[in-house]
């Protein structure tokens, strides 16, 4: 796990990579938006994003936080999460700790928290997110399918990417939130990449991304070499990439 926690700290090949999936997403609308449309951030003043990386979540919202408060792992990401929420919030603050942890703040203090696409690293967050999270704030946690990448699965089991992803997914993601929360919504966000014959170098590099999570099980290598070989005999390939996004509050 540490392995893979670890490959997120590359915040240029991260940023790469997410204008590969951008490009060769079939649904075209940014997800961020999507979740703007239904919670009117202007009514949030402090914000805690737990596993935020370089701020990916924090580009897309509006500004005029009181405290906006990012915590990961990876020391790699301060610098540019701070740039970004110095510009949106009076005060920024960057912790870095392995989650799941207790976090020295008081209880109730955020009105607002986000897990974009971490949630599934550290499950055992949620009861502390729940002490965190203001009576009337909100909880927003983005996650993949449990499906994600399952055409490959057709010549190798990715038993390890399965556990990780299955932690907290679309599909069970509903159930584990009602543990700690009264009410729960949450919207799909069908998708797929499509790589076409000129795309194989945006392929490799997908793959090479996902390398942490599959070298339990198969060397990233000979994925690499037999859906590129698919590609070149197909001259296209789709891979799952459906979301869902889950509103929680108290």
């Amino acid at each position: 796990m540490e392995k893979i926690i670890k490959s997120y700290a590359d915040r240029i090949f991260h940023r790469k990579i997410g204008l590969i999936i951008k490009k060769h997403s079939k649904n075209k609308k940014d997800i961020r938006n999507q979740v703007k449309k239904i919670v009117d951030f202007k009514r949030y003043h402090r914000l805690l994003d737990v596993g935020c990386g370089y701020g990916w979540f924090l580009e897309a919202l509006p500004d005029g936080f009181d405290v906006i408060m990012g915590i990961d792992c990876n020391d790699e990401n301060k610098a540019e999460f701070l740039s970004l929420a110095e510009k949106k919030a009076k005060k920024a603050v960057f912790i870095k700790s392995f989650l799941p942890s207790k976090i020295d703040v008081p209880s109730s203090y955020f009105d607002i928290i986000v897990s974009a696409y971490s949630l599934y690293f550290f499950p055992d967050m949620l009861s502390e997110i729940k002490r965190l999270l203001a009576k009337e704030g909100v909880f927003i946690v983005i996650t993949h399918s449990s499906h994600m990448l399952e055409e490959g699965e057709r010549f190798f089991r990715f038993d390890n990417l399965r556990k990780v992803i299955e932690s907290f997914s679309a599909e069970n993601g509903y159930e584990i939130l009602k543990l700690y929360f009264n009410h729960v919504e949450y919207f799909d966000y069908p998708n797929e990449l499509i790589f076409h014959e000129k795309d194989s170098n945006a392929l490799e590099q997908y793959i090479d991304f996902k390398s942490a999570f599959i070298e339990k099980d198969v060397d990233p290598t000979l994925v690499k070499e037999r859906l590129l070989k698919e590609l070149r005999e197909k001259k296209s390939l789709s891979f799952n990439k459906n979301d869902r996004v889950f509103i929680a509050r108290p």
